[in-house]
């Protein structure tokens, strides 16, 4: 059977668009990275607002999945828990992608959480995530190109 030109064209844009969007269901832009032995599906905060609310108001998130907070140069990190209902690993990474710290922290918990040494990365991961993935201070990780700079410099 043979498609209408009109029909096809809108089937082609149809499937271009679906299987090039990369979007959460909260919206945010998603990159796949590879950290330790596991690939992570991470949200991309890479604005002021997105920064600031981060995981706030989830009841959970699948797992393997993530967010990467993007920052515009390294600098002392620390994060904090309001508003976030389950507790996470947070693994700072400095601008050459190499771990520096690698964190928990507990829901709700409002003291800060600081980087060891300045960041331009902060990865949050499902609590537990980081030590399953075998992932280590000092690691060196790839950061997607796509999420690499912040989209508000």
């Amino acid at each position: 059977m043979r498609m209408a030109p009109f029909n096809l064209i809108i089937t082609a844009f149809i499937l271009v668009w679906v299987g090039g969007c990369q979007n959460s269901p909260s919206g945010l832009a998603t990159v796949k990275m590879q950290i330790g032995k596991d690939t992570f599906t991470l949200e991309v905060a890479d604005t002021d607002a997105t920064r600031e609310h981060g995981l706030m108001e989830r009841d959970s998130m699948p797992n393997g999945h993530g967010m990467i907070f993007v920052f515009a140069q390294e600098r002392e990190l620390d994060f904090w828990m309001k508003n976030t209902r389950f507790p996470l690993d947070i693994l700072y990474v400095d601008a050459g992608g190499k771990v520096v710290s690698i964190k928990q922290m507990k829901a709700y918990d409002l003291s800060t959480t600081p980087s060891d040494y300045p960041a331009k990365y902060a990865i949050e991961l499902n609590f537990g995530a980081a030590a399953e993935a075998r992932v280590h201070v000092g690691d060196k990780l790839t950061i997607p190109a796509e999420s690499r700079e912040p989209k508000d410099k």
